[in-house]
Formats: C-alpha cells, structure tokens, sequence
C-alpha cells in the first residue's frame, strides 16, 4: 500500500467523524490531514459537536483537520467560524460557497480570509465558483478549495478535466490547494494525483481498498474466483 500510494505526489486526507479511526490513522502516519462534516457526523452518531472537536484535536496536533459552520445566515457563519478557528492552530473552517438558498457566501469568505483565518471552501461543483473563491482568498492566509469530483462524475461528466481546469484557476495564489472531494473509487487518488491536485479526501471504506493498488491482475482474477467459489459452497447451493 505504502509503497504504491507513497510515490504520488498528493496528499491523502481522511474523510470521517468515527474519533478512534482518526485517531488510528494519526498514529499510523499514512494520511496527511482529516476533514468532517455534518453528514459524516450524524451517520457517525456525533451528538455533541464541540465534545467531538476536541477529542479529535487532543491527538490530531500535527496536521490540518476540517471543521464545518453549521448556520444558514452569513452572521452565524462569521460568529462560529471565529469560534472554530480558535479551537488549534491546526484547525481549517469549512465554509460552504453557499447558503441553502443559493445564495454566494464570497463576501464572508472575502472578510474571514482577510483576518487570517485558514479556510476550506465546500461543496463546489462548477468551474465559476472556484474562480469566485479563488479570487476572494486572501494571498496571505492558507486556503483549501473543495471540489467535489465525485459528485461531478455522478452526472455523467468527466472530473478529470474538470480538475485540471480548477487547478489552473488557483494557480495565482500558491497558497491555496485543490481538493477532490468525494471520490468515489481507489482510481480516484490516482486520477487526482495526475492531474495535479494538491489533496483526496478518502473515506475509511476507500481506505481500507489501498492494499489493492498495483495488484497482479491475475492474482486479483484467482482471488475473485475463489471469493465466487468459497460463498456457492458457503450458502449450500445446488444446481443438479
């Protein structure tokens, strides 16, 4: 795994809210940053936010974690990313690029940049709002942008050149990285790694495919045959 993944040049993130999984992989070193949000949350049965926060943080010291605001107004956006970029140095505050209306949140993330704050601008799909955001970073603060690639493959388009274009849209500010957001598969980490992204976020479920890379593919055809043959005998199935 380490072998085949540790020769790209981009940086794994894992995608999750399961405290003991982030835990665990801190203590590995495998991946280079952690990233939540409020859907990853719920399925992971997180009732208390700030309780969650901080027991990811009394660990993760080292590297960059993602915290997401909550609110649907731009003020209670403001008044709980100051709050969450207080909570460690390491602490990146995931603004998504609009409000559930539709509505841009550029100029927040214009004024929170503007203060320093490390920001990691979500749930962008189109080409427009990546050079929205990118213009309203700040060249002088750190800044993740957040495409969400797999769900740009889920209507049957191309991520790739998608991804490649984004990359060149961020490319006047050094200081903000390209993320791939949601992917859907291990080529993914691949496909993100070639066309020059600067970070994947991978889920624990994706994660744990890395064995996987580079396999012989005949070892991979033995093994799914095996894999056929051992659930027939398991299940008691009879054919004549």
């Amino acid at each position: 795994m380490k072998n085949t993944l540790g020769r790209l040049r981009i940086k794994i993130f894992a995608d999750g809210a399961n405290v003991e999984i982030m835990k665990r992989a801190y203590r590995e070193g495998f991946v280079k940053g952690f990233t939540t949000n409020p859907t990853l949350m719920k399925k992971a049965g997180v009732t208390d936010y700030k309780a969650f926060a901080r027991e990811a943080l009394s660990e993760i010291k080292k590297l960059p974690i993602s915290f997401e605001v909550f609110s649907d107004d731009f003020a209670g956006m403001e008044t709980e990313a100051l709050e969450i970029a207080s909570w460690a140095p390491n602490v990146y505050v995931k603004i998504p690029i609009t409000d559930t209306s539709g509505e841009p949140a550029i100029a927040l993330i214009k004024k929170l940049s503007a203060k320093g704050l490390q920001l990691n601008i979500t749930a962008i799909t189109t080409l427009e709002q990546v050079r929205a955001a990118a213009d309203a970073l700040s060249a002088d603060s750190r800044s993740v942008v957040s495409v969400f690639a797999g769900r740009v493959a889920d209507t049957g388009r191309d991520p790739v050149p998608h991804m490649a274009e984004a990359l060149r849209m961020i490319a006047k500010k050094p200081n903000i990285e390209l993320l791939w957001a949601s992917p859907r598969e291990l080529l993914n980490i691949f496909q993100a790694d070639a066309c020059g992204c600067h970070i994947i976020t991978v889920s624990d479920d994706i994660l744990k495919k890395n064995p996987m890379a580079g396999m012989d593919l005949g070892e991979l055809s033995l093994e799914t045959v095996k894999m056929f043959h051992r659930d027939a005998v398991s299940s008691g199935f009879k054919i004549v």
